[in-house]
This record gives C-alpha cells, sequence and structure tokens, in this order.
C-alpha cells in the first residue's frame, strides 16, 4: 500500500470479544486510535512538540467499515496515512488486516481539528507541519 504506514501491530484476546466470540465495536475503535497517534508521531506531532507548541489534535468525526469478523488468537495489523489536509483540520484513514489472511478486517476513517489546547480553539497547520504531512498522503482502499 503505496505511502501507508504500519502504525499497529497485536493480538485480539478473548476479552476483546462479545458474546457472539467476535471482537467488540469498542475494541476496533481503540486500536485504531491507538494507530492514529502513531502516525502522527511519525509524521513528526510527536508527544514532546505538541506539548511544547500547546497544540493537539482532537477528533470530530470516525466512521468505521466492518468488513470481516476477527476472533481471539487473530493477529492484526494496520497501516494509516492521510486523505486530506485542510488548513486546521485532516482526515486520517487506517486499513486493519488480520496479518495471517491478509483480509481486510475493517477501515477507519478519521477527521481530526488541530487544536490549541490553552485557547480551546482550533489553530492553522503550519507551512513546515504541512509539509510532513504531505508525504503521507494515500489513496482510500
Amino acid at each position: 500500500m503505496s505511502n501507508y504506514v504500519e502504525t499497529f501491530r497485536g493480538v485480539i484476546y478473548p476479552w476483546h470479544c462479545d458474546h457472539q466470540g467476535h471482537m467488540t465495536a469498542m475494541h476496533y475503535l481503540g486500536l485504531f486510535d491507538q494507530g492514529f497517534w502513531h502516525l502522527y508521531s511519525i509524521m513528526g506531532f510527536t508527544r514532546a512538540y505538541m506539548d511544547e507548541h500547546g497544540k493537539g489534535f482532537v477528533t470530530v468525526k470516525d466512521t468505521i467499515e466492518y468488513r470481516s469478523e476477527q476472533s481471539a488468537g487473530a493477529t492484526l495489523i494496520i497501516e494509516s496515512g492521510l486523505t486530506k489536509i485542510g488548513g486546521s483540520s485532516a482526515v486520517s484513514y487506517s486499513v486493519m488486516k488480520n496479518s495471517e489472511t491478509h483480509e481486510i478486517a475493517a477501515t477507519w476513517e478519521n477527521i481530526s481539528v488541530y487544536f490549541d489546547l490553552a485557547a480551546r480553539v482550533k489553530t492553522a497547520i503550519n507551512d513546515e507541519e504541512r509539509a510532513w504531512m504531505e508525504g503521507y498522503l494515500v489513496e482510500v482502499i
């Protein structure tokens, strides 16, 4: 997957599953959220960078498409990138795959706003930050 980067790798445990034996929606979102922070850190938005600048990203919309059920013991990999960079927002897109079968388990689109944490308002993505992000643009699968 061109420009996609690995942002998570893990195993589904029984406590990730519901009474039907499949991973629950809350755990899909939790794994995707972990991948989100890895993606942004890889791009340069490390915890230290954001603390130093008093900035962060806040989610305004999540969309998950479930494609194949996953159960305890499955090994997963998430690969992520960006599909759009706005003036003060970005759209990230992640693909969760079963690492044994390579079947897509789910996809996740996340719209986030760059935020001034002290003023509690959106803030512009500057030119340097935009340059970091442009190397991670991907096409939706």
